[in-house]
């Protein structure tokens, strides 16, 4: 796969992730994931949601029926879970360099989808091992 393709696919599966961790945090905050809160925290319409909740559910991330909140499947807890270590590691790793909170926290949230398996491990290595050291 060449660095095109590659990209085209990264940004195929950046909303199931994005979906993903999203149902996950409002089923830990609130106890259920509503269309209306995804809608309102992803500032997209009700009907961007819908779509997207449709596609997902058709490709196994997530259960949704009508008039029902949406559940993850055990295939969306797993992408939520991925997505979320891939973000902790890469803000870890920016701010291992010493990058600000904030700009660590922002850039993470678009490097996190893009990142391959091998430069996270490199990454981990990096800061998690004896000679580095785990930002706080």
């Amino acid at each position: 796969m060449n660095r095109f393709e590659r990209t085209r696919a990264d940004h195929r599966l950046e909303t199931a992730e994005d979906y993903c961790e999203l149902i996950q945090d409002l089923i830990q905050e609130r106890g259920e994931a509503r269309s209306v809160d995804m809608a309102e925290r992803l500032g997209v319409s009700p009907v961007a949601v819908a779509k997207n909740i449709k596609r997902l559910a058709r490709d196994g991330y997530l259960i949704a029926e009508p008039y029902r909140s949406v559940e993850l499947t055990e295939e969306g807890r797993q992408t939520a879970d991925k997505v979320r270590r891939r973000h902790a590691v890469v803000k870890d790793f920016l701010l291992w360099l010493g990058v600000s909170e904030m700009t660590a926290a922002h850039d993470a949230e678009g490097i996190e989808h893009h990142i391959s398996d091998e430069t996270l491990a490199a990454l981990e290595a990096k800061i998690y091992s004896p000679s580095g050291h785990k930002p706080e």
